[in-house]
């Protein structure tokens, strides 16, 4: 299909990168260069072409036209596909697609979730860059967010409806040590959608031998990149739908040994990864939890500044008892406290070993007096 693109900002969107990597996988060769800002590409049975190497060329975008009227010709492609694969170029590409939307859209609060899974998801696997955990506080890991405000939310595509998330662009390896040594570092894009298609790997591997009653699976892979946030990503991309698929394309511009595949899960899969994201919390502190409760044991060691309170409380709609170890002018108030029968609202990291629980690192927020208003302590 011969189309004639004409917008600018488009046009200009494509960069020189990835016009270059673009006519490599394609089959062209740099045989010369052309002035000071652009070379000479040539292939067997194709046109020669001349790519800039910058953007500022003052004729630019119209060099990218006739750019892409080239390739499109050659590769017997209409001109807006290859645009796409050429703005994308420089790019890792994560793509979820929902399948049973058959006419290619969704509600209005269906569609709002997707996105949000998948921005979730994302974020995971940026978060295990750092350090692999089981659990991450999504908001305090900087490194993470500030990738994610990089991120991109692409065009959407025809068929079912596609959520599609572009990387900033992917830099060429460029080598800075002895030409041999071709173990160069990736960049933390391509590290964080290497860590996502790990992840994705692991999950799936998890997710069915978790169906025969292996559950260590998923513990086992937390190396990888799972956590309880890639679960509960997952849940909240699938669970509203019959199957979704989820891809990774990497950026033309920095070549890969790993393949482009498709990760599907079904809504069956959401049981599954909903429990094991619930195990992993369960091992996990709880940063920040307040728990509203009275103390119904106490214990004192002799000559200890502090003690230990015993909390009942509520977690997760149960009725449960919850450690406290509180120093000493903290505990004289809670003691205060159970002698008036008063409740009490204590801020902690909750932890959660077997089938007891504790709360680490205590605070005492308030105590709550019926007979007139709370009073804040400490």
């Amino acid at each position: 299909m011969k189309m004639d693109i004409r917008d600018a900002a488009a046009l200009q969107a494509i960069s020189p990168a990835a016009l270059s990597a673009y006519a490599r996988t394609a089959g062209w060769r740099k045989v010369e260069t052309y002035g000071a800002h652009s070379d000479v590409y040539a292939a067997e049975e194709l046109p020669e072409v001349i790519l800039p190497r910058t953007e500022r060329l003052g004729d630019y975008v119209s060099v990218v036209s006739r750019l892409i009227a080239i390739f499109a010709e050659a590769a017997g492609r209409d001109e807006l596909s290859l645009y796409r694969d050429l703005v994308t170029a420089d790019r890792d590409v994560v793509r979820a697609r929902v399948t049973g939307a058959d006419d290619g859209s969704l509600t209005l609060n269906r569609g709002v979730e997707l996105i949000a899974g998948a921005r979730d998801l994302v974020l995971a696997a940026a978060c295990s860059l750092r350090e692999p955990q089981p659990l991450y506080r999504l908001g305090a890991n900087r490194e993470a967010n500030d990738l994610l405000d990089r991120i991109r939310l692409g065009q959407t595509e025809q068929g079912s409806f596609v959520v599609t998330l572009l990387t900033p662009p992917v830099s060429p390896p460029i080598p800075t040590r002895t030409p041999e040594d071709d173990d160069y570092d990736d960049p933390i894009e391509r590290r964080m959608t290497r860590r996502l298609f790990e992840a994705l790997a692991a999950t799936r591997e998890a997710a069915e031998k978790a169906t025969t009653g292996d559950g260590s699976a998923f513990v086992e892979s937390v190396y990888r990149g799972v956590s309880a946030n890639l679960c509960e990503s997952l849940v909240r991309l699938v669970d509203p739908f019959p199957a979704l698929d989820i891809s990774v394309a990497w950026a033309q511009t920095r070549p890969i040994s790993l393949p482009r595949k498709v990760f599907r899960f079904a809504a069956a899969d959401a049981a599954i990864l909903r429990e094991a994201a619930r195990g992993f919390r369960n091992q996990e502190p709880q940063p920040d939890t307040h728990l509203f409760g009275t103390v119904h044991r106490l214990k004192r060691e002799e000559e200890e500044a502090g003690g230990t309170i015993y909390l009942w409380t509520s977690i997760d709609g149960n009725n449960r008892s919850v450690a406290v170890v509180l120093k000493g002018s903290d505990y004289d108030r809670a003691v205060q406290a159970h002698k008036d029968k008063l409740p009490m609202i204590l801020k902690g990291d909750l932890e959660r070993i077997g089938q007891r629980w504790r709360l680490l690192n205590p605070h005492i927020d308030a105590i709550i007096d019926s007979r007139g208003p709370s009073y804040e302590v400490g």
